[in-house]
């Protein structure tokens, strides 16, 4: 079975929430971290990672799961979600054009 790639956006509660969170929320932030860091080792994140935008950043990453409910599924157990703080994520599916190997 051919797996897909998704193009991943997590939206903050706030535009500020990068520059203001508090210590609860910087802690659901490294289990995030923690949690991504698990799915890049097991090869279902490609990559992940804040994007600094001026209106507000957002977290991003993209990773390949079967199709986009497994894809909804990986976001359920992300701890962002789990800690019911507003959270929310976007799903975009995507066609990879070249990923770069590594040396």
């Amino acid at each position: 079975m051919n797996k897909q790639f998704f193009f991943i956006k997590l939206i903050a509660p706030r535009p500020t929430f990068s520059q203001d969170m508090d210590a609860a929320e910087r802690a659901v932030m490294m289990e995030h971290i923690q949690y991504w860091t698990a799915l890049t080792e097991a090869g279902t994140a490609v990559l992940f990672g804040p994007v600094f935008e001026p209106a507000g950043g957002y977290g991003m990453g993209v990773i390949e799961v079967a199709d986009e409910q497994a894809a909804h599924a990986v976001l359920q157990q992300d701890p962002t979600i789990l800690s019911n703080r507003s959270f929310a994520f976007e799903v975009h599916p995507m066609r990879v054009g070249m990923i770069r190997k590594q040396p």
